[in-house]
Order: C-alpha cells, then sequence, then structure tokens
C-alpha cells in the first residue's frame, strides 16, 4: 500500500476525530497464553541481508514513486493522540499535557496509519500483560531515546521508528541473536558493513549507540524510498528488501492489493509490524490498556566526553565515577576489557561528563597507567587451565574475558588470541587512583561543606568548613546583605542535598573562603545554585513564587484544518478537557465556526 496521510474531511470544512478507546479498554484478563514466541523474550529476531536482487530492485521500481515528505505530526492519529492517553472506559479524567515526558513528544511525531490485522489485537493484548518487561524497556530505553528522538526530528522521520529497538532488542545494545544481529537495532553483520558500522576484535560497532542508531535511521530512510510506505520499510528491515520485493511482484501479477496486510510475507514478518503497531498504540493510551507508562526526562540523558586511545573499561567507569555496568551501557561497543577507542569518545550521563574530563586529565598528569591489559596468544594443543594459571587467572575466568575458545578436551583446538591482566600495572593503576583522590581533596575540588548553623533575620545563614590545606586559603569579608522581603525565608533542610554540594563546588573554584566565613543562603524560586561574595543563592522547593497569571480565551473558534489535538497544544490544555468542557464525544465532528470553550 503506498503511504499516504490519512485525512477525514467532511465538505472540505469538518474533520472527523477517529478514537477506538472503548475497544483498547475491553477487559484483557482472558488473553490467550499461546503468543508470539519472540515477543515472550527479550531476545531480538533477526534482521535479513541488506543486499537487494535485481529481481526485487526492478520490481520496487516499477511501484514507487518518489516519497512523500513526511513532517511529524501531519498524520490523523495525532489529533487522537491525548484522548487516547487520558480517556479510560469512557470516563474523561482532566489532565495536564506534561511536556517534560518525552513520551508526549514521541506521540505528537506519530504519522503511520491504523493496521486493521487481528495481530495487531493479538500483541496489545500480550504486551498489556507484561508491565515488568514494559517497565524494563522503559528503563533501559531512557538512556537512549531522547537522542534517537533529536534524530528523528532532525531527519523529519516518524517517531515510531523510536519504538523499534522495543521490538528489536528491548533497548539492550548487547543484545544478540542466533542470526548473529547484534546491538539495541539488530544488525547482521553484512548489513552493519553496508551502513558503516565497524567490527573487529576490539570493538563492534553495531552496538555502538549513537552510530548504531544513525545506520539505523539510514537505512530505513533507504528503506522507505524503495517502498514510499512506512509498513512495508519496517518489513523489509525484518526480512530485507528482496523478500518485500518479491511478495509485491507476486501479488502485481495476481492483480492483488501490494499493501502490508495484502502481501504474502514470512510468518515473522507479518508479526513484526503489528507488534511495533501496538506498542505505538499503547504508548498513546497505557492507561486504556491498564499500563503504567514511566515518564522519561525530555532531556539529554548522556553527552560525549574526549576518550583516551586506550584505557580499562574499568578505568574509564572509575574516572567517570559510575558503576563499570552503567558505563558499558553507554558504551557497549567494546569486545575486550581495555577500550580502543576508534571513534574518539565516550558517552557519559550529561552530568558526569565534566567530572570525567577533569578526573581524566588529574590521573594523567600523575602519569597512571590506562591499560592493566596485555595481548597474548596461546598455542594449538595448550591446555585452557593452564595458560590461564601461567597469568594468574583460572581457567573459568579466561574462558569469560577472552573466550569462547575452540576447545577439545580442555584444550585449545587452535591458536587463540585474547587479553589477561597485567597484576603490577593494576597494583600501580590502584594506586595512583588513590592518589588521585586525595590530590583532588587537596586542590580543592570537595573544598566546602555546607550544613546549617541558624537562621537570623529571615535568612537562612550556613558556615563553610574549608577541607583545602593551609596554604591554599585566603581571608574573605564575611558579608549579610540585606535581602528583598519578597524572597521569604525556609529552613535550610528544605534545600536539596545536591544542589548544596553543588554550591559548594561552585564557590570552592570561584571564591577562596576563610575557614570561618559565613556563607549566606538565599532562597529564591527556580533560580541556580551560584555564589558571589559570599552571597549563596540557592533553589527553595518549598518556596512559592507569585507569577503573572496568563488569561486564556474561553472561546476559540474552530476553523477549517483544526483538529483537537491542535486546538489543545495551542491553548496548552488536554485533549480531555476541551471534550470535557464542550460535552464532546472523542467521535464528535469539529465543525468550521464552531465556538469552542478552550478554558473551564
Amino acid at each position: 500500500m503506498i503511504f499516504k496521510i490519512l485525512q477525514n474531511s467532511i465538505g472540505a470544512s469538518v474533520f472527523l476525530l477517529v478514537f477506538t478507546a472503548a475497544a483498547y479498554a475491553a477487559d484483557v484478563a482472558g488473553v490467550a497464553s499461546a503468543v508470539n514466541a519472540n515477543a515472550a523474550n527479550d531476545a531480538a529476531p533477526p534482521i535479513a541481508s541488506a543486499s537487494v536482487s535485481a529481481e526485487a530492485a526492478a520490481t520496487v521500481a516499477t511501484i514507487t514513486a518518489a516519497p512523500t515528505p513526511l513532517p511529524p505530526g501531519t498524520h490523523a492519529t495525532a489529533s487522537i493522540i491525548a484522548p487516547l492517553a487520558e480517556i479510560q472506559t469512557g470516563v474523561i479524567v482532566p489532565q495536564l499535557v506534561n511536556d517534560a515526558d518525552l513520551w508526549e513528544r514521541i506521540r505528537r511525531g506519530f504519522v503511520m496509519n491504523e493496521l486493521d490485522m487481528p495481530q495487531v489485537t493479538n500483541q496489545e493484548q500480550f504486551y498489556a500483560q507484561k508491565q515488568d518487561y514494559i517497565k524494563r524497556f522503559v528503563a533501559r530505553g531512557s538512556r537512549y531515546l531522547y537522542y534517537i528522538v533529536e534524530e528523528l526530528e532532525r531527519r523529519n522521520l516518524p517517531t515510531e521508528i523510536a519504538l523499534l529497538p522495543i521490538i528489536e532488542s528491548a533497548f539492550n545494545p548487547q543484545a544478540a541473536s542466533i542470526a548473529k544481529a547484534s546491538g539495541m537495532w539488530q544488525f547482521i553483520p553484512s548489513t552493519g558493513v553496508s551502513f558503516g558500522l565497524k567490527q573487529d576484535w576490539h570493538a563492534d560497532h553495531r552496538r555502538d549507540v549513537m552510530l548504531s542508531t544513525n545506520a539505523a535511521l539510514d537505512y530505513l530512510q533507504k528503506l522507505y524510498g524503495m517502498f514510499n510506505s512506512w509498513e512495508l520499510a519496517f518489513a523489509a528491515y525484518n526480512c530485507g528488501e528482496g523478500c518485500v520485493g518479491r511478495a509485491i511482484q507476486a501479488n502485481l501479477k495476481r492483480g492483488l492489493p501490494i499493501d502490508f496486510a495484502s502481501l504474502n510475507l514470512p510468518n515473522e514478518t507479518r508479526s513484526y509490524v503489528p507488534k511495533l503497531i501496538a506498542v505505538k498504540n499503547i504508548v498513546l493510551s497505557p492507561a486504556s490498556y491498564g499500563v503504567e507508562l514511566t515518564a522519561v526526562d525530555n532531556k539529554p540523558y548522556f553527552s560525549k566526553v574526549t576518550a583516551p586511545d586506550k584505557i580499562d573499561i574499568k578505568l574509564a567507569a572509575k574516572l567517570a565515577e559510575m558503576a563499570e555496568d552503567e558505563f558499558s551501557a553507554l558504551n557497549p561497543a567494546f569486545n575486550r576489557p581495555v577500550a580502543i577507542s576508534g571513534t574518539g569518545y565516550f558517552l557519559v550521563p550529561t552530568e558526569n561528563a565534566a567530572l570525567f574530563s577533569s578526573n581524566l586529565q588529574l590521573y594523567q598528569s600523575l602519569n597512571g597507567p590506562m591499560v592493566s591489559w596485555q595481548t597474548v596468544t596461546a598455542r594449538k594443543g595448550e591446555g585452557v587451565d593452564a595458560v590461564a594459571r601461567r597469568y594468574g587467572m583460572t581457567g573459568s575466568y579466561l574462558r569469560a574475558t577472552g573466550g569462547p575458545f575452540a576447545e577439545r578436551k580442555g584444550k585449545f583446538a587452535k591458536p587463540a588470541t585474547f587479553m589477561v591482566p597485567m597484576a603490577a600495572q593494576a597494583k600501580v593503576m590502584t594506586a595512583m587512583l588513590e592518589k588521585k583522590a586525595a590530590l583532588k581533596i587537596a586542590q580543592g575540588s570537595a573544598a566546602i561543606a555546607v550544613h546549617a548553623t541558624a537562621a537570623q533575620g529571615g535568612v537562612a545563614v550556613a558556615t563553610a568548613v574549608n577541607l583545602m590545606p593551609a596554604a591554599y586559603v585566603a581571608s574573605a569579608e564575611t558579608r549579610t546583605p540585606q535581602v528583598p522581603k519578597t524572597l521569604g525565608t525556609a529552613p535550610v533542610s528544605d534545600f536539596a542535598p545536591d544542589t548544596l554540594s553543588a554550591a559548594a563546588h561552585h564557590a570552592a573554584n570561584t571564591d577562596v573562603l576563610n575557614p570561618t566565613a559565613k556563607l549566606t543562603l538565599i532562597a529564591a524560586s527556580n533560580a541556580p545554585a551560584v555564589v558571589k561574595a559570599n552571597i549563596l543563592v540557592v533553589p527553595n522547593k518549598s518556596a512559592v513564587v507569585a507569577q503573572k497569571s496568563v488569561i486564556k480565551p474561553e472561546l476559540y473558534v474552530v476553523r477549517s484544518g483544526d483538529t483537537l489535538y491542535a486546538i489543545a497544544t495551542k491553548f496548552n490544555v488536554a485533549v480531555a478537557n476541551l471534550l470535557l468542557w464542550n460535552r464532546l464525544k472523542p467521535r464528535s465532528i469539529l465543525a468550521v465556526g464552531f465556538r469552542l470553550k478552550v478554558s473551564a
């Protein structure tokens, strides 16, 4: 089916709001337990080879035209985003649009048609019963979704694509399939090479978060350009463009339709696209399925930092002050204990980026070793356990870190290359890390700790306890400026510890304080923590700041082309509220000239 943006119009003056919440809100308690086996696990289905046969290419050329641009939000589905998310079993629940939640941004970018296939309903019912599974993939995906959505919007692609890793890998960048597909987007080796994803002994860029995402979007854009249909593009992503091309050609010869539902495709592929549509429908309206969809922050989770040419992964994690598994979740491409960065960067949580760079610089200034592993080769016929003991390891540890090996009766069946630890270098590395930590304190990175001592004159007062050596201390005048009464007061306990810590760190690097100096804390709502002349202005979570009230127009006259969702977005209200205030039903038709209440 040639892709089209569904736009229902009546007499060119009204638009139909399509809504199916009642069907989605049906009880799913009696769902059959026999569902698609691939969906039952976090494991990823394989992707077919990217090779295109001449036959498939000829078929595609005869049935496709230039792809239609797809600006996010133009599909009629966009008009039902808010009501689907807010209406349960016919009861309208007033809610506010939460722009801080990335899911809202994703919903606004949906453009695909509904897919009328029983497999969609089956998959909706399956996922609706897997709340724990949903929580797992949301927790993993929260690291990567913001970057994916940014790239989709930059390329003007539909945000349904952001949900594809749920189907492929449940957002597990280390996922591997029996078809040798790997990574969050599940590229097989040949397709990965075709899209520039290097795979060697040290690293596999099919698992690299940014590189694999960009390659997947390149591939999907190519597929959409071939088939001019996102359903067929996703089908080809699963079984290959040659597979889809041959199915189209067969239907053309028989005079049959060539939309996704009409094609004779492999069973896995016929389930693949309905899975994606089912997940999309649940994201549109989680409450309608009894699903709790955890919010995802609509802000960058990670940042790029410059990486050394070679460094132990464990050391890199320590310098980023992260758990090793969390570091590996953002940098999953490395095959060995040593990261040999062909990209020149690591990904770390945004709040750890400056920390990693400063810690790395300090560690390097001590001439600490960057690597505590070496590459060795075992000969054919040598015992695995004997080789492991030679380097101070057990056989099981060697197999875990360097394997799997081709073995025969516990011996190497052929020469094998792997990495083993260097105990002396590891010992020096540990000592240098301890020295770095001591030097960091001495240099004042943790120069002051702020704690409450009193509250006077409506101002919270704290003492700065200086942790720097006396040689680094200069006197600082204690100042108690007049505080505007409009700021009010609040106990220091209202200030978040991390805010005080950040402010203390800032003070240590901008104003050198006497050990007995006092900082004046001014509570200000929505203000960053700053220090100037010993005045520390920090956010006060309990402060109530009067804001200028915004008067919204009470009535809005519907114009040609308007949808409830567009109107709700314009006035920053929820679609459910518009329905409630105007006594409309989800299937109500908006007529041009209709006066719509847009405030309570």
